[in-house]
Formats: C-alpha cells, structure tokens, sequence
C-alpha cells in the first residue's frame, strides 16, 4: 500500500479480551489502528468509525460475511460513519441513518481520511473463487435465487393438495403431504414459496441478515424481498439443518428458510434427532445454538412442508397393490415421523396418483400462481386487521386460549370437532390448530368468522374426516 510500518513494539487488544474472536473481518480495523498509532492518518478521522473487512497481501479489501447483522449492531451502539468492502456496500447501506463508505484498497481509505488524491484501483476479480464462502453453505437447495418461479398451474389435478397449499400460504400453517412416488408433493412443495405475499421492509431486513452471516447473500441482490426455499437433503446433518458447527455456530437450512418455505422431502428418512429438533422452533420461531465458542439466537419462523411415501417401496394402499412390505416395516417406516412432530403440523394431505385424464387434460384450466397468490394476500390482509394492535400477523401464530375466547367460531360451528376430540382423535393443540385452519378458511372464503363448513374443511384438512362442504367446491375453491 505503499506506507512505512511504525518500527517499534505495536500492541494491538482486541476488547473485550473475554470474548473469544475469530475471522478477517478485523483485518482493515487493525491496520486503521496502526496506522493512527503512526500518525499516518489522524486518531481523531478514525475515533467514530465503524470499520470491517478482510485485507489482502495486495493491499484490496475483501468482503466478509455477516455485514447487514454488523453495521445493524454498529447503528444501535451509536456509530453512524461505517466502512465496509466496495462489494458489500449496498447490503451495508440497507440500514437507515448510517453512512456507508465502500473501498476497494487500503490505499484509497487513507487517501479519503487525508483528504488526499483517491488512486483508482481495480475491482476484485469475479472470477477467482466466491470469497463469501457460498460453498460452505448447508447442503440443499436455497432460495430465492431459483430461475422462474414454477408456475401452479403446472400441477395436474389434485383439487384437495393445492387447496392444501393455498391454506398453508394463507395461514402460515404446516403441511405434511404423504402419497406414493410419482404423485406430485415435490411439484406442490416447490410452488408454495411463489403464493407467499412479498417480504415486509422488516422481514426482508431479518432474512437477507440470516443469509449474509451465512454467506450465500446472492451476488448484485442486496436485499431479499421474496420468501426464501430450503430443501436440504435427507441426508443433511444437525448442524446443517438446526445450525451450529464448529466455532461460532453457523444458520443452518431452519434459518435459512426463516419467512419462507422448508421443505424436507423423503421426510422419514431424515435422522431423528434432526426431526426432534424441529419441535421447538416450531414453536417458538427461533433456535438458539450454545457453542463453547459462544450462543447464538437464530430467527427460525419457517413454513415447513413434510413430504414422504406411505411405506418403504411407496406403493402400499394403491390400487393394484404391487407393496410387498412386511406390515411391520411399514409401521417402523411411518413412525419414524413421531406423533409430537406431526401434532405441531396443522396440514394432513393424501395426493392420490393422478388419473391418465387428469394428466392429458390439455384443456389448461387449472389455477396459475398468480390467482392463487392473490386470494393469499386478500387473506392474510383481512387477517391482519383482524389482529392489528396484537403481536400476530396470520392465523397459525395466534394462541388457541385467544380463538376459543376472543375470536370465536359461528353457533355450533365446532361441533363435529369436540365429537372428534371425544373420540380420541384430536389432541387439545390439534383443536386448537383445526380453529386456526379454520380462521384461514373464512378469511379465503371472505367470511366474517368461521362456520360450519369452514371448520369442517379444516378438520379434512387436519385429520382426513369429512364434515360439511369439500374441500375444493365452492367460491373459495
């Protein structure tokens, strides 16, 4: 960088001492530091600056992960001048009342600090490999950069599946579909994340933090606006799915999919301590992850999505038979999804094989995303505004204590679910979450509060047991 290093004994403490550290992050602080220790630059320029990034053996700052969290942390302690790498400093400006100061070089921040000619210097090479460190990002498919959106409208039959889905959208419910290979759920799964409504300003802030400490924030595209997709392989570990891993614990895929979509196809074949250790963010909408290097509190407020097959070889209960399973195989294959696990899950849907008519039907006349996504956002409003003034935005997150007192159904609208919990069909949550379905349904259906057929649609939903209208007939079909 062409600067004389001070020839003399440099003690540099990073403080607080207690708190372990780690990364290239303090690179360009400390050599800022040693360069205000030599006069080279003046201690006052320096003495309110927020400064991160990596410093390359040619002098060129690299950027690291975990900016937007950063530079947030650094607005609330008071800072409100903050260098970061000229790669980063859109993200970083993503935060309101700071000042951003995007470098390429150590060279050019001491001339900025001196007042000084700028020297212009070349931008880093994108060619070299990803010094984000995408590829050490958890296993599986993340979101939102896709390609295009895949379109609803692709899905052959399945009235009572893609009523299922535009629920889940709706209400921010959990969904389990089951059926034999071949029969749709990984279409299904795929298209929920496009009926989601567009990220808030606060939520995009909130997901597009998760994935830049996880460094795999999509090049040119600061800020995340649309919900995000995971889909980790069966084979992820906990780690990769929970979050944690050596050192400072990592988001794992839970966190990745934070106000988004998580689906884990060929469920039951996930560990089950990976499927166990879903059970608390599934209720608290986050994880923390304790590491002797330190905690952290990871937002994990997910839509999640179980696929599986109905037995090891898939076929058992199709017509035509064709399952050659011993019983007790299929029984060790469906519990390996636990009834605790399954209770959190409001959603229950069979997607049956489609007809040979169903397929070749080329008359197109199924619904695309976009008149879907529409009927979601209409729903989610009236909810909303039902809820406004309360911690609560959709269905799915309001306590049952609040549906059974404040926001009650129609007269004997839950009758057929209190017979169902009399028979042992329903837990105490599962009713709570069948009002929740509920709620949902009349909220698409532009119902003021649910009724009769509006529960009776959610108890097909959740338990497979008939009650009132069908699914999927009607002005909300």
């Amino acid at each position: 960088s062409g600067e004389t290093w001070p020839q003399k004994k440099l003690t540099v403490g990073l403080s607080p001492a207690a708190v372990p550290k780690s990364g290239s992050g303090f690179d360009l602080g400390i050599a800022l530091a040693t360069l205000g220790a030599a006069e080279r630059v003046a201690p006052d320029a320096i003495a309110d600056l927020m400064v991160i990034g990596e410093l390359g053996l040619d002098g060129r700052v690299r950027p690291v992960r975990g900016i937007l969290p950063a530079v947030l942390a650094a607005a609330d302690a008071g800072y409100r001048h903050v260098v970061v790498p000229e790669r980063t400093a859109a993200e970083a400006a993503l935060v309101p009342g700071v000042a951003v100061l995007g470098i390429r070089s150590l060279r050019q921040l001491i001339a900025v600090l001196n007042d000084e000619p700028v020297p212009d210097e070349e931008p880093l090479d994108d060619d070299r490999p990803d010094p984000m460190g995408a590829g050490l990002a958890p296993p599986g498919t993340f979101g939102p950069a896709r390609g295009p959106a895949p379109d609803l409208a692709d899905v052959a039959g399945q009235r009572l599946a893609r009523k299922a889905l535009e629920v889940a959208a709706a209400g921010g419910h959990h969904l389990h579909l089951t059926g034999p290979p071949g029969a749709g759920k990984t279409m299904l799964a795929e298209r929920l994340a496009g009926l989601l409504p567009p990220l808030t300003p606060q939520e995009a802030l909130e997901v597009t933090a998760v994935h830049s400490v996880a460094g795999i924030l999509p090049a040119g595209k600061p800020l995340i606006g649309t919900a995000p997709y995971c889909a980790p392989h069966h084979s992820a570990t906990m780690p990769a799915v929970i979050g944690g891993g050596t050192g400072l614990p990592r988001p794992g895929a839970i966190s990745l999919a934070h106000r988004g979509v998580l689906f884990l196809d060929e469920a039951p074949e996930f560990t089950t301590q990976v499927l166990e250790a879903l059970r608390q963010p599934l209720e608290s909408g986050h994880v923390v992850v304790a590491r002797a290097a330190g905690v952290m509190r990871l937002p994990a407020r997910f839509l999640l999505v179980l696929a599986s097959n109905p037995c090891p070889c898939g076929r058992h209960g199709m017509v035509g038979g064709g399952c050659d399973c011993q019983p007790s195989a299929v029984r060790r294959y469906q519990s390996r999804l636990s009834g605790p696990l399954l209770d959190r899950v409001d959603l229950r849907v069979t997607v049956d094989p489609v007809s040979r008519g169903e397929l070749l039907d080329a008359a197109g006349d199924n619904e695309t995303t976009a008149v879907v996504g529409a009927r979601v956002r209409a729903a989610r409003l009236r909810a909303a505004a039902r809820y406004e003034g309360h911690p609560w935005t959709t269905n799915s997150e309001v306590p049952g204590h609040e549906l059974r007192t404040r926001w009650q159904t129609a007269r004997g609208a839950i009758r057929d679910v209190e017979r169902e919990m009399e028979r042992g069909r329903l837990t105490a949550r599962g009713l709570d979450r069948v009002l929740r379905v509920a709620w949902t349904v009349a909220d698409l259906a532009g119902h003021d509060r649910p009724e009769l057929d509006d529960v009776g649609q959610a108890l097909e939903l959740r338990t497979g047991v008939y009650r009132g209208v069908p699914v999927g007939v009607g002005s909300a079909s």
